[in-house]
């Protein structure tokens, strides 16, 4: 027996330094975060880094990625969804 006391449901709790489920880097989207973005975020995707990555989701195992240099109506880039394992890091150390 254990003697955590929380009501929160295991694995619910992320780790203390690890970034968010879902991030982007649209700054019209509900998951842009530039505190986030400005610390730098590295994303390995089907086992390859990735340096393109517009938005990305690491419970539904995906990542939007730019395609080409093709725009829509509004003058914002294209994106494709392509699925796969998706892990996220923090480049630096933390916050100062």
């Amino acid at each position: 027996m254990t003697d955590d006391t929380t009501d929160k449901p295991a694995g619910e709790t992320p780790p203390a330094d690890s970034p968010p489920d879902r991030l982007s880097n649209n700054p019209t989207s509900d998951h842009y975060d530039p505190a986030l973005l400005q610390r730098g975020i590295g994303i390995r995707f089907k086992g390859r880094e990735r340096s393109d990555v517009e938005e990305y989701c690491i419970s539904e195992g995906w990542i939007r990625v730019q395609a080409g240099k093709t725009r829509d109506r509004h003058g914002q880039p294209l994106t494709i969804k392509l699925s796969g394992e998706v892990e996220a890091w923090f480049e630096d150390s933390g916050p100062a």
